[in-house]
C-alpha cells in the first residue's frame, strides 16, 4: 500500500534530505532548482525524479542568464514504491543524489557501477 501525504510534507522530507547530503556535493551545484511535481509528464509511475540542464562536463558556452538547471522529484512514485517513512526517506536520498551526479556528468551505467541507480 503507497504511502500518502501532502505536497507539503513531501517537500518537507526532500528538503531534509537534501540537508543530509555532504557539503562537497551540494556546494558545487550552481544554477540549480529543486522542485517537486506529482508524477512525469507522461503519467507513469515509472520515473522518480530528472535531471533537466546541461551538465557541468558539457558548459563550454554556459553563461550567466541560463535558466537554471532543474532537478525534479516525483512525489506520487516515490510515495508508491515506499513501504514506510523510512524508505521514502532512502528513495528520496538515493534519487537525489542520482539526479546530482547527472548535473556532474555521471551517466546512468556510471551509477550502476556505483550502486546509485
Amino acid at each position: 500500500m503507497a504511502l500518502e501525504m501532502s505536497e507539503e510534507e513531501f517537500e518537507r522530507h526532500v528538503v531534509a534530505e537534501l540537508d543530509e547530503l555532504p557539503d562537497d556535493m551540494v556546494d558545487g551545484l550552481d544554477n540549480v532548482v529543486f522542485v517537486t511535481e506529482p508524477r512525469p509528464e507522461d503519467g507513469s509511475l515509472d520515473l522518480l525524479g530528472l535531471y533537466e540542464g546541461t551538465a557541468l562536463t558539457e558548459r563550454d558556452r554556459y553563461g550567466f542568464g541560463e535558466l537554471p538547471d532543474r532537478i525534479i522529484l516525483y512525489r506520487e512514485p516515490l510515495l508508491a514504491l515506499a513501504e514506510d517513512l523510512d524508505h521514502l526517506r532512502d528513495e528520496i536520498h538515493v534519487t537525489l543524489v542520482h539526479e546530482i551526479a547527472h548535473f556532474y556528468g555521471i551517466d546512468d551505467e556510471e551509477l550502476h557501477r556505483l550502486g546509485w541507480a
